[in-house]
């Protein structure tokens, strides 16, 4: 089906041609007012757009959903379609990576958290300064409020440092159930396993070659190096410091996430805060971030209806 700019176009070429206005209106079948019709869409999406460009230009690797949030925190409040039709205008399209091989879904997580400070997973990742020193990142997080707890950033980082880093974390937030990790020589050392039995910690090590079994810092690192690592040039360690705690603030307080409502990990630790920290079961995380499950009314069983028959019955007893 032809549209209607489209048969405006059309009822234009025909007059170009010698064919009356009115005839070509009848013949193609477009209301003579419609000829003077003028859109005004381009007119109310120009500073959404602008917005939109402007905010893509800061966080490049941030797809449309998330530019959502942010504009609608700064009051253009607007639907994922509509976003999803701006985004596509404007040819902000993030470049996709190509796609790897998944595993199954469904796979049962070992010590699956239910709660926040349950558990925390930890890993590194490796980079390089401009001057050729290496940055070896010791990252830990929260995998239920999904926080990024610390980003520690030396040249070397051994057990030692390790325990540095995580007594520090204990004294601040209290000690977590579990500590998810790899098996890599600074996770396995005996001063950090005896550490851990001494802090009353479990210790829930991945399988080796099965780092599915740690998503969560995976994603986490993930992110690390896709926004943050992949964008900046360090001229030195000490600036890559600097950089990378900045960049793990602004993950932690301004960056929606997806698997929390859109919330920033910030803000659901405040939801939950404000819930008295009760725990939901893992399909519930959604719900506890709305509040939903809190405010939703017990359903009732259905009442029997009383016919005439029973009541006679009733009458007659």
């Amino acid at each position: 089906m032809v549209s209607v700019p489209a048969r405006r176009s059309q009822v234009a070429y025909a007059t170009g041609h010698g064919l009356s206005q009115r005839r070509a209106c009848t013949l193609i079948g477009v209301g003579r007012s419609a000829l003077r019709y003028r859109s005004t869409k381009a007119e109310t999406d120009a500073p959404v757009l602008a917005r939109m460009a402007a905010l893509a230009a800061q966080y490049p690797r941030y797809g449309y959903r998330r530019i959502a949030i942010f504009l609608e925190r700064e009051g253009h409040v607007m639907s994922f379609g509509r976003c999803h039709r701006l985004w596509r205008l404007a040819k902000l399209q993030v470049p996709r990576k190509r796609p790897r091989k998944r595993i199954a879904t469904g796979r049962p997580r070992p010590n699956a958290p239910t709660g926040a400070n349950q558990v925390w997973s930890y890993d590194f990742v490796f980079d390089w300064c401009a001057n050729g020193q290496q940055l070896k990142c010791l990252t830990v997080t929260d995998e239920w409020t999904k926080e990024g707890l610390a980003i520690e950033v030396d040249g070397r980082i051994r057990s030692g440092r390790v325990i540095e880093v995580l007594s520090r974390l204990v004294s601040e937030r209290g000690a977590p159930l579990y500590l998810r990790s790899d098996n890599g020589p600074e996770f396995v050392s005996r001063a950090l396993l005896k550490w851990i039995v001494g802090q009353g910690i479990g210790c829930a090590l991945i399988d080796p070659g099965k780092p599915w079994q740690n998503g969560a810092t995976e994603s986490f690192n993930g992110k690390f190096r896709d926004e943050c690592l992949s964008l900046e040039w360090f001229r030195s360690r000490a600036e890559a410091k600097v950089v990378i705690e900045t960049w793990r603030r602004h993950f932690n307080e301004v960056r929606p996430h997806s698997s929390i409502g859109y919330m920033t990990p910030a803000a659901f630790v405040a939801r939950l805060k404000e819930q008295d920290a009760a725990p939901v079961p893992a399909t519930g995380r959604i719900a506890a971030v709305c509040g939903a499950s809190a405010l939703r009314p017990v359903a009732q069983p259905p009442r029997k209806r009383q016919t005439a028959k029973a009541t006679r019955a009733d009458l007659s007893s």
